[in-house]
């Protein structure tokens, strides 16, 4: 495809990617699975953070060695051969990007619905206002819809959108920070949480659950990768994205974090758990003023819907990037580029299919949806939250291709080819130890049975067409 994005579209990408819903709706969760100690909440953004910062150095390395169709499947084709690709592709085209899609285009709706004083969603109870259901499904097709008629516009938005959404985070970092220092309300927060942290949970266990859960609101870097066939100088230029817009990203965090005990009470940020809907309102009112607290909402669906933006981008090339390599279903017919836009109007199609039966999913199974629905979602075995498992489920995937770099890449120094690879392996088994801990037994299990069934249905369509041959020879 044409070489249609630059440097600054790739920083973007990475930042407006990661920054989304993650932030204002997982702090509260955060807070409360750290017993309600600020310290430890920021520890925990600052740990996966770094653990962004590792995997995005490696990956870095991967980039600057590999530059073709779609990053993350290069770089496992590039490592451990076609068929480790195909299934790190399809899953990122059937699972990954459509779920997370899908996930945000709620959130985007639900903060939308705030901004006008509609209460969309009673998690505890399993409602969801038909509001909140209509709106999302109509931004994630419009979202779609933009990507597949103008991913030059796409782009665009993309570079706008991250800068709104940089201002309140950036504002009630710097401002909240400084009104909770001088007023005493930071002090009273970090003493609170020292006091109850013990009687309100916390710990390691804790701590573990919590670095799960915030695994969620630093998701998205890896998508910048979906555009390294389109990325001008994309081997010098896509390394410089990641690194530089993980860093960026966790220095954000943190800030943001510790702004909100300008609160001043640890149980009145618990309290907006388990969706944080409410979240940014009590935060922003709490420094700015009530006005503020409200319009806040405008720049929180801003920042929903960049996140979106970005998520759909990889979700429009995902069934591209497998069948470029002529794989999956039909490659022939998904792998083309259309002529008149230069984009991949099919590929995007599945993609926007894949992503409605994701959001089907979310809103009747982990939101609870309808009444009728709402005992599935207290079954363990089925209830697992999408948005922050197939996240853990990405970085297990990174393991191998960390692996082979060190084996394979004998051109490096020490700690290029051993040491950052290495921390990278460590860094991904660290997150699926703290999945394991924070999900449970049967969330896990009855997620790994799901995805066996999505990898069975990727066998099954895997080298079965006779054109492999022919598409490729013309695809090269």
């Amino acid at each position: 495809m044409e070489k249609r994005y630059g440097l600054i579209t790739a920083i973007a990408m990475v930042i407006g990617n990661v920054i989304g819903s993650g932030v204002f709706v997982k702090g509260g969760k955060v807070l409360s699975l750290t017993g309600g100690n600020m310290l430890q909440a920021v520890l925990v953004a600052a740990i996966v953070g770094l653990i962004c910062i590792i995997c995005s150095l490696v990956f870095a390395e991967l980039g600057a060695r590999c530059g073709k169709v779609n990053g993350v499947v290069d770089y496992a084709e590039n490592a451990l051969g076609s068929g480790y690709a195909y299934y790190v592709g399809w899953f990122m085209a059937t699972v990954y990007y459509p779920a997370m899609s899908s996930i945000v285009a709620f959130f985007a709706a639900v903060f939308t619905l705030r901004l006008f004083g509609v209460n969309a969603l009673d998690f505890a109870n399993g409602t969801i206002s038909t509001e909140a259901v209509g709106l999302g499904a109509g931004y994630l097709i419009m979202s779609y819809g933009l990507n597949a008629i103008s991913p030059r516009l796409a782009g665009k938005m993309q570079v706008s959108m991250t800068v709104i959404k940089l201002i309140p985070l950036l504002l009630m970092g710097i401002v909240g920070t400084a009104v909770g220092l001088s007023n005493g309300t930071t002090q009273a927060v970090l003493n609170e949480g020292a006091v109850n942290g013990a009687s309100q949970g916390g710990g390691i266990a804790g701590m573990l659950s919590a670095i799960t859960a915030f695994a969620f609101s630093y998701e998205g870097w890896i998508i910048a990768t979906s555009i390294n066939g389109e990325l001008k100088n994309a081997k010098k230029n896509l390394p410089i994205a990641l690194i530089t817009g993980s860093v960026v990203c966790t220095v954000i965090y943190c800030l943001y974090l510790f702004s909100m005990s300008a609160v001043g009470s640890t149980e009145a940020i618990i309290a907006t758990w388990p969706l944080g809907e409410s979240l940014p309102e009590l935060v922003f009112s709490a420094v700015f003023g009530r006005l503020a607290g409200t319009l806040v909402y405008v720049f929180v669906t801003v920042s929903c819907l960049g996140t979106l933006n970005g998520f759909v981008m990889g979700s429009c090339r995902g069934m591209y990037a497998v069948a470029a390599r002529g794989e999956g279903p039909r490659p022939e017919f998904f792998g083309e580029v259309d002529s008149q836009n230069g984009f991949v109007i099919k590929s995007s199609l599945i993609g926007l299919m894949l992503g409605g039966f994701w959001y089907a999913w979310n809103c009747t199974l982990w939101m609870k949806g309808p009444d009728f629905m709402g005992g599935l979602h207290n079954n363990m075995w089925i209830g697992w939250e999408p948005d922050e498992i197939c996240v853990v489920n990405l970085y297990a995937m990174y393991i191998p291709m960390f692996a082979s770099l060190m084996v394979q890449a004998k051109d490096l120094n020490v700690f290029k080819r051993f040491i950052m690879p290495g921390l990278g392996i460590l860094c991904c088994l660290f997150m699926v130890f703290c999945c394991y801990v924070g999900k449970g037994f049967r969330q896990v299990t009855g997620y790994l049975v799901f995805l066996a069934v999505v990898m069975l249905i990727g066998r099954l369509f895997r080298g079965k067409t006779n054109k492999t041959e022919k598409f490729l020879e013309n695809f090269s």
